[in-house]
This record gives C-alpha cells, structure tokens and sequence, in this order.
C-alpha cells in the first residue's frame, strides 16, 4: 500500500504534525476492512516520519469523527468487507494507536459513536467541537467492545459512569464529556483545527524521547486489559454469528427498536 492507493483515509504532514482523516462523510465516516487497514498504514507511515511529532485523528466534514462499523456492508457481506490480509484488523488497530511512541490527539468533529466512540477513548488527548455527541451502540445492534472500549473506559470516567455508556447506549454532548473528563478541550467546530495546532505546537516543543516513554508509561498501567481485549475480540467474532446479533443488525437496518426478549 501506498498514498496514493488510499481510497478511504487522507494522510498529510504540516510542521510536524501527521493529520489523519477518514474520508467516509457518506457513511458517517464508518470503517469498513479497508478503513482499518488504511488507518494502520497511515499511523505506521506518522511513526516512522522522523519529521512527525504527533498526530491528529479525525474525520471528513462536519457530521462525523466516526460512527464505528459499517453496519450496512456487515448486513450485505456478513462481514465488514476484503482486507489486505484477510483479517479484520480492528484489534492491531486498537494496538497501533497506543502503542505509537507519539501523542494522539482526537480530533472529534461530529458523531464519535460506536467504535468511532472506542477510537477516540485510546487516543491520549480528546479535542472536540462543541457540537460533538458521544456514545456507544454496541449492545443495542448486537456487538460489544469489551477491551479498552469499556475497561479502559472505566478508567476514565469511573465504573459507574462507563457502565451507564454501555448499557444504556445513550449520546453525549461535548460539554458533558468535558465535565466527566473523557474530553480534554471544547470549542466551535471553525476553531477546532488551529486549537489541534495549538496543542500539537505545545507538545512539539517538548522532549520526543520524554513524551515517548511517558506514553509507555501511562500505557503500562491498563496494558493488562490487552489480554482481556483479545478474549472479547474473539467472543465477539463468534457472537457476530449469532441470532441475536442478527436481530440487532437487522433491527438497525429497518430502523426499528430490536427485539432481544427471547435470548434473555
């Protein structure tokens, strides 16, 4: 893979700071295979450029940092589309975004919902315009993220409050997330790219090597929900399978409240 073979990802350097952008407005900006594997292209390409210093995530427009999985392509293909490898990446991804020796900001625009939610939660800094909305979806469309997209979650907000994310599956506003801590810095969506710049600009003119190893170091602490990430990832592939997450899937695409009752 190359630059100028990505279809689904913009990748740009600016006085050593790497912008990343899914380029899915359409959809919401919601990955599909390809998605993630561009994504790990890009992060690896940020983490070798010696001129890069940090990165930015974010995605296209104003509608949508990402909204998680493409549901429709699930719905159509079973699966979230062809991949490089064959694999659906998601968990390299999660990996990759930790362990890149540089800060990662979140460069949240719009919707980070669902995985897109998850995305934003591991990357080390959270900026967002003031009309972001936060939140999970997972186990109203048949699916879960039960890595670092709830435990390390905990973390953050405290037990009580990840678990009101996930179980209730409601959206947040930006300035409720800032309360909680979850979000690092608010303002309008037409200042939102210079403040990245401001706070990259701040970061830059530190210590690489000081940053790098505080990064390990604040990782340290929660890298044991890895093993647990793993686990979940794989119950989750075999959970995918069932009618139960049928239903919600289904559900989603007909625009219904899904029926859970009887798989209780």
């Amino acid at each position: 893979m190359n630059l100028e073979e990505l279809t689904d990802v913009s990748f740009e350097t600016e006085r050593g700071l790497a912008w990343i952008t899914i380029q899915r407005p359409e959809v919401y900006n919601a990955f599909r295979g390809r998605t993630v594997d561009e994504l790990i292209f890009c992060f690896k390409r940020a983490w070798a450029d010696r001129s890069v210093g940090v990165i930015a995530l974010t995605g296209s427009g104003d509608k949508a940092f990402c909204t998680g999985g493409d549901q429709k392509q699930r719905q159509q293909t079973g699966n979230y589309g062809p991949t490089e490898s064959g694999l659906f990446e998601m968990e390299t991804l999660h990996r990759l975004v930790r362990e890149v020796p540089k800060p990662v900001i979140a460069a949240v625009n719009g919707f980070a919902i669902g995985g897109g939610h998850v995305l934003q939660v591991l990357c080390d800094l959270t900026l967002a315009a003031d009309h972001a909305k936060f939140g999970q979806t997972g186990p109203r469309v048949g699916s879960f993220d039960a890595g670092f997209g709830s435990a390390y979650l905990a973390r953050i907000l405290g037990e009580k409050r990840a678990r009101e994310v996930w179980f209730l599956c409601r959206q947040y506003d930006a300035a409720t997330m800032h309360d909680w801590g979850l979000v690092n810095c608010v303002v309008p969506m037409a200042e939102l790219h210079n403040e990245v710049r401001k706070w990259a600009d701040e970061m830059l003119e530190k210590s690489p090597t000081a940053l790098k190893v505080l990064k390990h170091s604040f990782n340290a602490d929660s890298e044991s929900i890895a093993g647990i990430g793993g686990l979940a990832f794989d119950s989750l592939d075999m959970f995918v399978r069932t009618g139960e997450a049928e239903e919600g899937l289904t559900a989603f695409s007909e625009k219904r409240p899904p029926d859970f009752t009887k798989f209780r």
